[in-house]
């Protein structure tokens, strides 16, 4: 099994920023690529960011591109997520996700979530 775990969210203000993490632990040679999604009230869940097992690779839903940036510590499991230019419309859950994709293991499942993290911007 993997465990993700989310950290950062908060309260920010429009115009502001706010840096989210999320640590893997367990199973970690299961984790091939990771993103963050989010979910607002009432809505769908988002494909927010996402980036290579490598991290050399990386993309971004239009509504963050050229504010988010997502990155990642492979030698400590963390991916992280710097949020600025917030706005209000940023308001959500923001879960971390990790895939297996390539990961020739039968004890690694096909993708894993965190619990979420709560974003809410103010304006």
């Amino acid at each position: 099994q993997v465990q993700l775990v989310e950290s950062g969210g908060g309260l920010g203000q429009a115009g502001g920023s706010l840096r989210l993490s999320c640590a893997a632990s367990g199973d970690t040679i299961c984790i091939s690529h990771k993103a963050w999604y989010r979910q607002a009230p009432g809505m769908e869940r988002e494909l927010v960011a996402a980036i290579s097992s490598g991290g050399g690779s990386t993309w971004y839903g239009d509504s963050v591109k050229g504010r988010f940036t997502i990155s990642r510590n492979n030698a400590e499991n963390g991916l992280y997520l710097q949020m600025l230019s917030l706005k209000p419309e940023d308001t959500a859950v923001y879960y971390c996700n990790a895939d297996s994709l390539g990961v020739s293991s039968a004890i690694c499942e096909y993708d894993y979530w965190g619990q979420g993290t709560q974003v809410t911007v103010s304006s």
